[in-house]
């Protein structure tokens, strides 16, 4: 296939790049800057436009733009702009998608969707929660609505782990020193997924036209906070006892210490798994072992 990707250079973009490139498909990457490679064609989303030819021949279009979602208090400045990166491009390349009758687009959301229910199991077939990240992924799907004709992907992705970049860069230098803990009461879940899966699933998803609509991108046995915290700090051989108190993240972050690190979502798979993918690690030691 020839795959047009947004959003290439980050954590999960590169990994895919060179996972769909090890495997025989062509990758164009799309950036905001002048281009500077062969692969690359220039767009500019809040102008709506897209460089000429950048979708000539494409076989599917996979988004993963975003501003990110920490560091940092939301304000109403900072919520304005993490809705403006995802919602803004994504109607621009599902409009794309539909003009160049491209069949499928792959499209970033995230497992904070189900908001905070508790311990209760969610799929992709529970309700949308309550909470800023809730609305931002209703919006941030809905602007896939555009690509009509498509098959559509909406991939909600938990906490990725890796050996390089995202979640772990944060925590594997604390736990290393043995200033590791739990956050709050740690009972909220953590749907984590590793980096491999999170890839490999993207590429399921491209490849297996039995997919469409939301499928949860996070392994098959979420775990709380505090297990989570636990199994880390057996990975790096250190223990992990300490306690950051629910009510100073707030202090310190506001809204967006809340929704998080405190909230949690015990997502699955289902869709993932009845499609028949099979999980390179399934389980978070095997996860944390690959990323540690």
């Amino acid at each position: 296939m020839r795959v047009l990707i947004a959003g290439a250079s980050g954590l999960i973009g590169t990994s895919l790049t060179t996972r769909l490139r090890r495997s025989g498909h062509e990758v164009v990457r799309l950036v905001r800057r002048e281009e500077r490679a062969a692969d690359e064609r220039r767009w500019d989303p809040p102008a709506g436009e897209i460089a000429d030819g950048a979708l000539d021949g494409v076989d599917a279009v996979v988004n993963l733009a975003g501003a990110p979602l920490l560091p940092g208090r939301w304000s109403a400045a900072r919520k304005q702009v993490l809705l403006d990166s995802r919602v803004e491009p994504t109607e621009v390349l599902a409009e794309a998608v539909a003009e160049h009758g491209i069949p499928v687009l792959v499209n970033a959301s995230a497992v904070g969707y189900y908001g905070d229910p508790g311990p209760s199991i969610v799929d992709e077939t529970s309700p949308v929660g309550r909470g800023f990240l809730a609305e931002l992924c209703t919006a941030w799907e809905g602007a896939t609505e555009a690509a009509a004709g498509a098959r559509v992907v909406r991939i909600r992705t938990g906490l990725v782990l890796a050996r390089k970049g995202g979640l772990l860069d944060v925590l594997r230098p604390l736990f290393r020193l043995g200033l590791g803990g739990k956050l709050g009461d740690g009972k909220q879940y953590m749907p984590w997924i590793s980096l491999e899966d999170e890839v490999g699933a993207i590429v399921f998803a491209l490849e297996n036209e039995s997919l469409s609509g939301a499928v949860n991108l996070s392994g098959p046995q979420p775990a709380t906070n505090a297990a989570f915290t636990k199994a880390l700090g057996r990975a790096v051989h250190r223990p992990a006892i300490w306690q950051v108190p629910g009510f100073a993240m707030k202090i310190a972050l506001g809204q967006a210490a809340e929704e998080m690190a405190l909230f949690g979502q015990r997502a699955i798979p289902r869709v993932l798994e009845e499609a028949g993918y099979a999980f390179r690690h399934p389980t978070l030691e095997d996860a944390l072992a690959a990323a540690t």
